[in-house]
C-alpha cells in the first residue's frame, strides 16, 4: 500500500516550473484542491442525512 502511495504521489512544484503559462499553474492549484473539496462535500452530505434522520426519530 505504501508503495502504491508513493508511485501516485504528484510533484506540484515540479509540474509548476515546467508550466507552459499561468493558466496551467491555476489549473494544477485547482487541480490539487478538488479532493479536498469533493471529501468535505461529502462528508457534509453524510452529517444532514444523519441531522435529518435524527429529527424525524424524534
Amino acid at each position: 500500500m505504501r508503495a502504491l502511495f508513493l508511485l501516485l504521489q504528484v510533484n506540484i512544484e515540479e509540474k509548476i516550473q515546467n508550466a507552459p503559462d499561468k493558466n496551467y499553474e491555476i489549473g494544477v492549484f485547482i487541480g490539487s484542491l478538488i479532493p479536498f473539496v469533493v471529501l468535505a462535500c461529502i462528508a457534509y452530505l453524510m452529517y444532514y442525512r444523519a441531522k435529518k434522520r435524527n429529527k424525524s426519530n424524534s
